[in-house]
């Protein structure tokens, strides 16, 4: 096997995006022998990557080759899912078992009165498909409870709700008006718009949209969203938010304009985006830009890291040194809960991943290893000084 392809398959399963197949393949990579020297410069290459002043641990090596052995070997047991994983591999700490890493700031314990059990008396569940769709007469559609099969028809056009929950259009000539998706905190959803774009919306957010795209293809959104678009160069697709619109060719990006961030950030994945505002527009935009819109001005990033941007559309919540208010802020929004402080802010810094499928008071344990406590109220988390 190619050290390239070695490396690769490394770097996959220490970020946590290896597939079960890739898995597999570097099972059978490590169970060569011959490819050991491999496989410990891969791993010491990703560590110098991320930890350049720091020798990698002599053992280290043995104990993640060791790990991944365990997890992938054809044995009679599951798979050992992560619920917490290294947004960075080797940034500090990298621990093998259930929290494989995070990042911490360090401050001087103080003993907490209240225990876990007593602060965390009730459970709140993640969120899940939820939306509500507003027909172009005004028919509102609860899409969580819908049943399989049409929905509506509207001038020709069909609403289809499949059996994994997403919502598709088929076009239909004489179909007029638009259509509205709404998801609510605690929810999200895909749908498939007549042209073939698919659309991811994140909880509060919402997205309208012509039944007809015969002209120019152009939707509207609040909230966060993310586009696959499909390719029509006789018939452009732009995307508006607010005083922004992304003009758009075949092309995958994320849209975050959620109206407590303070700015709205556009992320290109894949093919070629122009981010207008009133104030001016940014260049064309290369993958892994990332245009900034704030105080009317609108300024570009490089090399952003795009799965962290869509972490949220794959299942996870990801955190590059994050603040306090902005990890609350995504646990508002997908738990349909209100985040209270007793006193001041804590000054914390958090980096890495977590399953949006986790219950809340898991959530809440992991964060409390930096330091910080929780106690939950109804729908109501209290961040208290710890």
């Amino acid at each position: 096997m190619p050290i390239a392809r070695i490396r690769y398959l490394v770097e996959r399963y220490i970020y946590g995006t290896c597939t079960l197949q890739e898995r597999h393949e570097l099972f059978d990579c490590i169970s060569q022998s011959q490819h050991d020297d491999a496989l410990k410069a891969s791993l010491e290459a990703v560590w110098a990557e991320y930890q350049p002043d720091a020798p990698m641990p002599g053992d280290m090596s043995d104990r993640i080759l060791s790990n991944i052995f365990a997890e992938t070997a054809p044995v009679m047991r599951p798979v050992h899912k992560r619920r917490w994983w290294p947004a960075a591999a080797a940034a500090g700490l990298l621990a093998i078992g259930g929290v494989t890493y995070w990042q911490l700031q360090p401050q001087k314990p103080v003993q907490v009165v209240e225990s876990q059990e007593q602060r965390f008396r009730n459970e709140v569940q993640p969120g899940g498909n939820k939306a509500l769709l507003t027909l172009a007469d005004g028919t509102v559609i609860e899409l969580d409870s819908a049943a399989n099969g049409v929905l509506a028809l509207q001038g020709g056009a069909k609403v289809r709700k499949l059996a994994n929950g997403q919502i598709v259009y088929e076009a239909g000539a004489a179909a007029s008006g638009t259509n509205t998706i709404r998801t609510p905190r605690g929810g999200s959803y895909q749908l498939t718009l007549p042209d073939g774009t698919q659309i991811w919306l994140n909880a509060s957010s919402s997205i309208t949209y012509p039944l007809n795209f015969n002209g120019q293809r152009e939707v509207d959104i609040t909230g966060e969203a993310y586009f696959e678009v499909a390719k029509d160069a006789d018939h452009p697709f732009s995307v508006r938010s607010g005083d922004v619109k992304v003009q758009v060719l075949g092309t995958s990006f994320n849209i975050n304009a959620y109206e407590d961030e303070s700015v709205m950030k556009t992320t290109l994945l894949n093919g070629a985006i122009v981010v207008q505002s009133q104030g001016g527009s940014s260049p064309v935009l290369r993958p892994g830009q990332q245009a900034r819109y704030g105080g009317g001005n609108i300024t570009v990033a490089d090399n952003v890291n795009t799965e962290d941007v869509v972490a949220w559309k794959n299942g996870y919540f990801q955190f590059n040194e994050a603040d306090m208010p902005t990890v609350m802020r995504q646990l508002e929004k997908w738990y349909d809960v209100e985040v209270v402080y007793e006193g001041e802010i804590p000054k914390r810094s958090f980096g890495g991943g977590m399953q949006r499928s986790l219950p809340l008071t898991e959530v809440l344990k992991i964060l409390e290893e930096n330091n910080v406590a929780f106690r939950i109220d109804g729908r109501k988390i209290i961040v208290m000084q710890k």
